[in-house]
């Protein structure tokens, strides 16, 4: 009974002591900032809240970090850095914590989560782009690129994987990505409702939260299928379920209205997905896919047959109406399609240059210019955006060699195997739909891969690592089940 008392006054003092430093760190705040004319003075408070945080439950912070990836923007900073704003602060923060959590808990924690061969996989993969950074032409765009795969890593993944355990966790993470990504879209589409749905205007409704009408269509169809099961979890027919009914229809008519093509191909793979993992034929499909992709890269590299697919450079133009520009695809005339052709070109011409090393992270746009045909230039071949080559794929092969992209499917065909296999061993219907929305949420991010390079934005990357992280997690629980 003393002992509870002690711990209670302790407890209590604690409490004080630590309202008593939020009290003088506003005041400090405030009078420091208007008499210093200093007004970042003013956020003190909220980095008092943020270490208290850090310290007593970063899981808190972690949810922010959730909430932050619909809402943030891409911001450009001195010295030709950037930086997803303030998630890509909040995830710095977070490995730190993780880190200093680790090396205070490690021996708690359980093995199956570190031992698990898709951890394994992906240290690999992050040990040979660190590998690839010391053979890097760029070295310091190179370490910028290591820094910032290490930092998505350690909170996309270990630190998920840490938070994201149950299935009450994976509810959470969903209710903390949802609220703030239906305001983003609500916000879009009253915008883009205003212009008539102009496929011209499509870019300019979606700032600040998004770069272009494909980063934003990349998040929705990655959501989609954590949105699509999670009426699940509520009564149906309840307010709640006609609510989240409701956005489904609206996430469906927002996807359409972003006019990208590659979120509509995603989606309707990630239905065809569904039958691949229910009917086991998921080893048939990848290694069907790996041979038509091999075949494919042999038909079009021999004799130079690729020159005859090149552009005529006049007609290749930019299209202001959806429906011209996917007749403009099928022609060869779209000029987003045929610039990556431009820059597929000069990749399989780096990696056929430097096949096992590559050229190093992040430098495919420094030399890729070197390796370009001219016959394949369209009008924004001189890229003032310095934007990469939209295959994530064939980028890393460019930059991390042969090696490194076949790490890097060994990783994907390794989690979408491991999808499949725990479907068929999960035990209630519960357990099936978790395993389907995570895996589903993946293949879409697979596919998105062939034709962008959104595995390091926190719009798509974020839920590439956190994916894998509640996957692992879920084998855990469904052996524990039995």
């Amino acid at each position: 009974m003393l002992s509870r008392k002690i711990q209670a006054v302790q407890q209590l003092s604690s409490t004080n002591i630590l309202f008593a430093g939020l009290v003088a760190t506003i005041l400090l705040g405030i009078l420091g900032g208007i008499a210093l004319d200093a007004y970042f003075l003013f956020g003190l408070p909220v980095l008092y809240l943020g270490s208290y945080l850090a310290i007593v439950d970063f899981r808190k912070i972690f949810y922010l970090l959730l909430a932050t990836i619909p809402l943030s923007t891409e911001l450009n900073l001195p010295g030709g850095f950037g930086t997803d704003f303030p998630s890509e602060l909040l995830v710095i923060g977070l490995m730190g914590i993780y880190l200093l959590y680790f090396i205070r808990n490690g021996q708690k924690l359980g093995s199956h989560f570190f031992k698990h061969p898709i951890t394994i996989l992906l240290l690999l993969h992050v040990a040979w782009i660190g590998i690839t950074t010391l053979h890097a032409g760029e070295k310091i765009i190179a370490f910028k690129f290591l820094l910032a795969k290490i930092w998505y890593v350690v909170t996309y993944y270990f630190l998920a994987g840490l938070l994201l355990k149950t299935e009450k966790d994976i509810q959470t993470f969903f209710k903390w990505v949802f609220i703030p990504l239906f305001i983003t879209v609500f916000i879009v589409m009253i915008r883009h409702a205003l212009t008539g749905f102009s496929f011209e205007e499509i870019n300019f409704v979606l700032n600040p939260f998004y770069r272009n009408h494909v980063n934003y269509a990349a998040i929705l169809v990655v959501f989609f299928p954590f949105l699509w099961y999670a009426p699940s979890w509520v009564s149906r027919y309840s307010m709640k379920w006609w609510a989240l009914v409701g956005a489904i229809v609206f996430f469906l008519a927002a996807i359409y209205f972003s006019y990208t093509r590659a979120a509509y191909v995603s989606l309707v793979l990630a239905a065809g997905a569904y039958f691949v993992i229910r009917f086991r034929l998921m080893k048939v499909v990848l290694g069907g896919a790996l041979i038509v992709a091999i075949l494919g890269v042999n038909f079009v590299s021999h004799q130079n047959k690729y020159l005859e697919f090149s552009p005529d450079f006049n007609k290749t133009i930019a299209h202001k109406k959806f429906d011209n520009l996917l007749d403009a695809t099928a022609k060869g005339e779209d000029i987003s399609t045929m610039e990556r052709v431009y820059r597929w070109v000069a990749g399989v011409q780096m990696v056929a240059e430097k096949p096992l090393l590559g050229f190093g992270p992040g430098n495919f746009y420094p030399y890729y210019s070197q390796y370009t045909v001219n016959s394949f230039t369209t009008y924004v071949s001189d890229n003032p955006e310095h934007s990469g080559i939209h295959c994530y794929y064939l980028m890393t092969a460019v930059e991390q060699g042969l090696i490194g992209l076949f790490i890097f499917l060994l990783l994907c065909f390794a989690v979408l195997l491991k999808g499949e296999q725990l479907y068929h061993l999960a035990l209630t219907a519960a357990q099936r739909r978790l395993v389907l929305m995570v895996t589903l949420s993946l293949v879409i991010i697979d596919a998105l891969l062939l034709i962008n390079d959104m595995v390091e934005t926190d719009k798509v990357g974020s839920f590439f690592f956190m994916g894998m992280a509640i996957l692992v997690n879920l084998e855990k629980v469904i052996e524990d089940s039995y």
